[in-house]
């Protein structure tokens, strides 16, 4: 072989990769803060830990992925949200035990590194690191050649947070007579979407730019909605209030997340009628002839995320979360029994 091969030759095109670490660096220095002491491009990132208030410090992490939400970014060809969807799923986790986040790191692979599209994805995940509080103090850009197909990529992110070890939140001191507060979703967040792309594009042929009177937009705009960040509730009430246990409803709706904190003994009454479900659910419902229960195993139905709290509590847990700008209602509460029982 008389011509030299070179790296670019194999698919791999280092020089467009630098260039999209040019690009990201504004999006990803928005996020940091006094305690990140390196900056982009180190091979490890360092993070001081602020301690203040907090006498016995418990790390929490978490990591997650996008799902097959990202085929409505390659459809759309619209990726600076998609980002938002990655943070959430990892942040909203950790809120969970009651931790604050700190810090994020995302990984993105790609058949083909095109630096401007990298650029757009990681101005989401900034912008998701803004809503959440915490850092985006690193990450890693794959170019995989032959392994995806053209235009597409993967990703997933990994969220760290603190919480004092007197303050976690695992669910354990739930008890009868709690009650749920629900905070509403901004959609379909990032589940369902396996189902939903079968039912709109295969079986009733839809395209992602039909316009849909029922949620009053066209159906890409709609199913690319981010998922919501809850960090400025969770904050405000674990400043203030105890909190027996948080869920965050993701993948397994009502059945699977919130018997995963009850403790043994009791279950869970909701009341369906205590919110309006989103017109986005009701459509689904509706023009794929599915079950009621099927919707909850699969969909949050329009609440992100519930607080368990004492009920003697949860007006001025609600209040809190009215000045944190949540629109949050009751509804359910701890019974005797086991499951999850919709009423």
């Amino acid at each position: 072989m008389d011509e030299k091969l070179t790296y670019k030759d194999a698919g791999v095109d280092t020089k467009e990769g630098e260039k999209a670490v040019q690009l990201m660096k504004e999006h990803v220095k928005k996020t940091f803060n006094a305690n990140v002491l390196t900056g982009l491009g180190s091979f490890g990132s360092i993070f001081k830990l602020d301690l203040t208030g907090i006498n016995e410090p418990i790390l929490v992490a978490g990591t997650d992925g996008v799902g097959t939400k990202l085929k409505i970014a390659f459809m759309l060809d619209k990726h600076d949200t998609i980002g938002q969807d990655c943070v959430a799923m990892c942040v909203n986790d950790i809120l969970c035990q009651g931790a604050k986040p700190l810090f994020f790191l995302d990984y993105i692979a790609t058949g083909k590194v095109k630096a401007e599209k990298v650029a757009d994805i990681v101005k989401g995940v900034s912008d998701g690191c803004i809503i959440g509080e915490c850092a985006l103090v690193g990450g890693e850009t794959a170019e995989m050649p032959d392994f995806y197909a053209d235009g597409e990529y993967d990703m997933a992110g990994f969220a760290v947070g603190v919480v004092d070890r007197s303050r976690i939140v695992d669910g354990s001191k739930i008890k009868k007579g709690d009650v749920l507060i629900g905070l509403p979703s901004s959609g379909l967040h990032s589940n369902g979407y396996s189902l939903v792309r079968k039912l709109f594009f295969e079986i009733m042929k839809l395209r992602v730019n039909d316009y849909v009177a029922d949620f009053g937009r066209t159906v890409g705009n709609e199913l690319i909605i981010p998922t919501k960040i809850y960090t400025k509730a969770c904050n405000a009430v674990m400043t203030k209030e105890t909190v027996n246990g948080i869920i965050h409803i993701t993948g397994g709706g009502f059945f699977e997340n919130i018997p995963r904190i009850i403790p043994e003994g009791l279950g869970v009454r909701i009341n369906i009628g205590s919110w309006s479900i989103l017109p986005i659910f009701e459509y689904i419902q509706r023009c794929g002839n599915i079950d009621r229960n099927e919707m909850f195993s699969t969909f949050n139905m329009g609440i992100g995320m519930i607080m368990v709290v004492n009920k003697e509590r949860a007006e001025s847990i609600m209040d809190i979360l009215k000045e944190a700008g949540e629109e949050p209602c009751i509804i359910g509460e701890v019974v005797s029994g086991e499951g999850v029982c919709l009423c």
